[in-house]
C-alpha cells in the first residue's frame, strides 16, 4: 500500500476500488474505524451507540461476497453511520431524548434497508441535537456533541454528531436529516459535505416510527448525506437510489451531455458580517471566470416560516417566482462565524447567534423542497447542483483551490490534538435552482443543466491556520 494513502481520510471511491479488487479488506478497514472511534469518541461524543459486533459481521460478509465475485456497489464494506433519529431494528434509536433512552425498533427505517442493501457496514448511531430541535448538538441526553476542530465552538445540528464523525474520520458516510439546515450547517461548520436531496427523493419512513414527533419538522425534513467530499456524498447517494433497483454500477458514472446554463442571479438582499460578505464576493470572483452571465436580485426571505399550511402551494410556484430570468440562484448561506459553546448556551437552543439559527437562506430553499450541497474548501466554497449528478473534486478544486499541503498540515494537527484549531470564520455560497433542473460542475468549468433539479447550498467551515 503507497505510503501516502491515508486509510482514515481516504476517498470512498479508492477504498471502494481496493476492496473490490482484494487490495484491502473490508475488515481491516471496519477495524481501523472502530479503534479510531474508541480513540476519539470518549472526546468528541459523535455516537451514542457503537455497534461493533454488528459491523465485524457485516464486514466479514461483504469480504466473503467480494471474493465470491458478488459486488453490491460502491458502499459495499464502506463503514457509516446513521443519525440516531432512524430507527435500526434491534438497536436502540433515541434521538438524544431521555424519554428515548431505550427505546429499541423491531423494524429498520427505510434509508437503513438502503444502507444494508448497498452492503454498507453500519459502525454506529450518532449523536444530535434532542429530538432535531435545535442547530447547536448541545442539547442531547447522552452529552454534548465536541466539534472536532475546536473545542470551544459548537459542532452545528441538529445532526452535529454525524459530521464531527465524518470530520473526525470515524466512518466514510452518514445518513442524516435536514430541515432547516440540520445536515448543511453542521456540515458547514465540521468542514465535510451534505447533500440534502430533492424532498421525496430519499424516503423519511422509520424515523422515530410511531412516536409523536413535530409535524413542521417532519413536512420540512429531508433525509441527507454526509461525507467528506462531493466525490464521496455522490458515491454514497447514488448508491442509496440505485440500491432499490439493484444497479450497482451507475453511481460511478456521471452525465456528459447536459447544456450549459449561462443565467446566474446573485443575491444581493442578505444580511451578513462583513467576513461573510467578503467570502461571498470572492466567491463571485471565481465564477466570474467560468463565463456566466450574472445580474443582481432580491430573494424574499420574509416568506420563511415554520408555517407549513401553504407549502405544497409554495413548492409549486417557486420556479414562477424566483426563476423567470435566471437559471440559478446565487446567495451566502451562513452568514456569521461559528458560535461558540459560552455564546450559544446564552442565546439558548432557538435563539442561538446568526450563524447557525434557522436562516431565511435555508428556510428560503426548504419550502421550494429544492436540494442543496454544503461543501468545504478550505476557507471558500462554492456549489452546484445536480439529479443523481455531482461534479468532480478535481472541478471543484479548480473553482476554489487549497493545497494538498494545507490539507495535509491541518490533519497532522487534528491528530495531534484531537482537532482542536480555530474555526471562527465560516464562508458560505448557495445556488437555488428552478424545480425541473438542476446544475452540473464540467471539467471545462461550465455549470450545466441535468434533469429534475433542485438547490444545492455550499457552506464552507472553517478558516485554514
Amino acid at each position: 500500500m503507497p505510503e501516502h494513502f491515508d486509510l482514515s481520510f481516504a476517498p470512498i471511491a479508492d477504498i471502494s476500488t481496493r476492496m473490490r479488487h482484494g487490495r484491502l479488506s473490508p475488515v481491516a478497514v471496519v477495524e481501523h474505524c472502530l479503534d479510531r472511534i474508541e480513540a476519539l469518541n470518549p472526546t468528541l461524543n459523535a455516537f451514542i451507540t457503537v455497534t461493533e459486533e454488528l459491523a465485524r459481521e457485516q464486514a466479514r460478509r461483504a469480504q466473503s461476497d467480494m471474493r465470491a465475485g458478488h459486488w453490491r456497489g460502491p458502499l459495499h464494506g464502506v463503514p457509516v453511520a446513521v443519525k440516531d433519529f432512524y430507527d435500526t431494528a434491534g438497536i436502540r434509536t433515541t434521538a438524544g431524548f431521555e424519554r428515548f433512552e431505550n427505546r429499541v425498533p423491531s423494524e429498520d427505517a427505510e434509508m437503513v434497508a438502503r444502507l444494508r442493501d448497498a452492503g454498507a457496514v453500519l459502525v454506529g448511531k450518532t449523536n444530535m441535537h434532542k429530538l432535531g430541535m435545535g442547530t447547536t448538538s448541545l442539547e442531547s441526553h447522552f452529552g454534548p456533541v465536541v466539534n472536532p476542530w475546536s473545542a470551544r465552538h459548537v459542532a452545528g445540528g441538529s445532526s452535529g454528531g454525524s459530521a464531527a464523525a465524518v470530520a473526525a474520520g470515524l466512518c466514510f458516510a452518514t445518513i442524516d436529516t435536514d430541515a432547516v439546515g440540520s445536515g448543511r450547517l453542521p456540515a458547514a461548520i465540521c468542514g465535510v459535505t451534505c447533500h440534502k436531496p430533492t424532498f421525496g427523493l430519499l424516503s423519511t419512513a422509520g424515523i422515530l416510527a410511531g412516536e409523536q414527533t413535530d409535524h413542521a419538522i417532519l413536512v420540512l425534513s429531508h433525509p441527507c448525506v454526509t461525507a467528506r467530499s462531493v466525490q464521496d456524498v455522490t458515491l454514497a447517494f447514488e448508491a442509496l437510489t440505485d440500491a432499490s433497483t439493484g444497479d450497482a454500477t451507475s453511481a460511478l458514472h456521471t452525465s456528459q451531455d447536459a447544456l450549459p446554463v449561462r443565467r446566474v442571479g446573485v443575491v444581493t438582499n442578505f444580511a451578513a458580517t462583513a467576513d461573510a460578505e467578503a467570502a461571498f464576493e470572492t466567491v463571485m470572483t471565481r465564477v466570474a471566470t467560468m463565463d456566466l452571465e450574472t445580474r443582481e436580485m432580491r430573494v424574499p426571505f420574509e416568506a420563511a416560516s415554520f408555517d407549513v399550511s401553504g407549502i405544497e402551494r409554495d413548492r409549486a410556484a417557486i420556479n414562477a417566482s424566483l426563476f423567470g430570468d435566471v437559471d440559478a440562484i446565487m446567495l451566502p448561506t451562513l452568514t456569521a462565524p461559528t458560535p461558540t459553546v459560552d455564546d450559544a448556551r446564552a442565546h439558548g437552543r432557538w435563539r442561538c447567534p446568526p450563524t447557525i439559527r434557522s436562516s431565511a437562506t435555508t428556510m428560503a430553499c426548504r419550502r421550494s423542497a429544492s436540494q442543496a450541497v454544503s461543501t468545504r474548501t478550505g476557507s471558500r466554497s462554492v456549489c452546484s447542483s445536480w439529479d443523481r449528478r455531482v461534479a468532480t473534486a478535481e472541478c471543484w478544486r479548480s473553482l476554489m483551490p487549497i493545497s494538498e499541503e494545507q490539507v495535509g498540515v491541518t490533519r497532522r494537527r487534528r491528530e495531534r490534538t484531537f482537532g482542536w484549531t480555530d474555526n471562527a470564520s465560516c464562508r458560505a455560497t448557495s445556488i437555488q435552482l428552478p424545480h425541473n433542473e438542476s446544475l452540473q460542475l464540467t471539467r471545462d468549468r461550465r455549470i450545466a443543466p441535468a434533469a429534475q433539479a433542485r438547490s444545492f447550498d455550499s457552506l464552507a467551515a472553517e478558516r485554514w491556520r
